[in-house]
């Protein structure tokens, strides 16, 4: 299941005025949830047997198999990732004792259907396999691509200046640049990032 849960994107979640960033992997044998509000980072993972208990606490009246519960988790769930909620169905977030419970509350045969997800701390190889590794990654990559382009755009910029000093002019004056001042460039990039992180 968590080898699985590394191929499924993040996405952000809403529950109330709280913003998550979410991914999950459903099958028949269970789930594993993982959560993070980019301050810590909060699991589950669930079994048949630990599925069809809570689902036996949560819901009395309701007598399905447990693959129909686990089927009905991932119908609900999978919109919410998606960011497409499904409007009869709400949830909400609670933080607890050293974790995160997760209230789910739907419809499951015209019945009511209740879930919690019982989420505890992400052990740390969990968090760095899932989160911070795949940052690194991607920040290294920007990191390359803004190298290569820095590059072009300076060599364009002398492909530029070479044409002018052999006399070519613009036949359009709106399109003429100023040359590419990557120093500059970084100081107005690194200004827009604190401000967007405040």
């Amino acid at each position: 299941l968590e080898s699985s849960l590394l191929t499924q994107p993040w996405a952000s979640v809403c529950f109330g005025e709280s913003t998550f960033l979410a991914k999950a992997c459903f099958r028949d044998t269970g789930y594993v949830l993982l959560i993070s509000d980019l301050s810590s980072v909060w699991y589950e993972s669930a079994d048949v047997e630990v599925v069809g208990q809570r689902s036996k606490e949560l819901n009395k009246r309701l007598t399905v198999h447990v693959s129909s519960f686990l089927h009905r988790l991932r119908n609900l769930m999978c919109p919410l990732l998606a960011e497409q909620p499904d409007t009869a169905t709400s949830f909400s977030c609670h933080h607890v004792a050293g974790g995160l419970s997760l209230h789910v509350k739907s419809e499951l045969s015209g019945l009511p259907f209740y879930w919690d997800f019982h989420c505890c701390p992400a052990p740390v190889e969990m968090v760095s396999r899932h989160l911070v590794r795949p940052l690194i990654r991607m920040s290294l990559a920007l990191q390359y691509q803004v190298q290569g382009l820095t590059s072009l755009l300076l060599q364009k910029d002398a492909e530029i200046e070479d044409y002018r000093e052999s006399g070519a002019t613009l036949s359009r004056d709106r399109l003429r640049t100023e040359p590419f001042q990557e120093q500059t460039f970084q100081q107005n990039f690194m200004a827009e990032v604190r401000r967007g992180a405040k």
